[in-house]
């Protein structure tokens, strides 16, 4: 095993983070993400569905959307998304349609998470013939830190 393969993880996560706080600078719900493939990070986003007025702007999608764009495929195969916080069901829906093959987040979602917090995955798997490697908890707690700040800022501020 190669003594760099456990960092490689981290770096990517860290990457998101990066977008998130991006986000949370911006006034948005502090999620971010990066799209990787044969380690380089291919596509970045975070959440700016106030910006955009568009309820479909999520970190998860706008990485897709550069992902695509630097590969000219919508198809993400042999890709991984790192996300900061669990994806919603129209994220994980898109990672299916795209074709991502594994998903890193960070902080479960115990609202709107469609992976672990309320799972699909058996239906989905059917449906689609194939499901993404999942990997939780990596800066779990980092992740959740920003988004609770970001919440209690927005709590004051009314």
């Amino acid at each position: 095993m190669d003594p760099i393969e456990p960092i490689r993880p981290m770096y990517f996560m860290q990457a998101a983070y990066q977008e998130a706080v991006r986000a949370f600078d911006e006034g948005e719900v502090p999620v971010g993400a990066v799209i990787e493939k044969n380690g380089s990070i291919i596509g970045r986003g975070y959440n700016r569905i106030e910006q955009l007025a568009d309820a479909t702007a999520h970190a998860e999608i706008i990485a897709m959307t550069a992902g695509a764009a630097a590969l000219s495929t919508w198809r993400l195969e042999e890709c991984t998304l790192y996300v900061t916080i669990e994806p919603c069901i129209m994220c994980l829906g898109a990672l299916l349609q795209s074709r991502v093959c594994s998903i890193v987040y960070g902080a479960q979602d115990p609202r709107l998470g469609a992976i672990d917090t309320r799972s699909y995955r058996h239906e989905l798997e059917e449906a689609y013939g194939f499901f993404p490697k999942i990997t939780s908890g990596l800066m779990a707690q980092e992740s959740l830190r920003l988004l609770r700040s970001f919440f209690k800022k927005l709590r004051e501020k009314k």
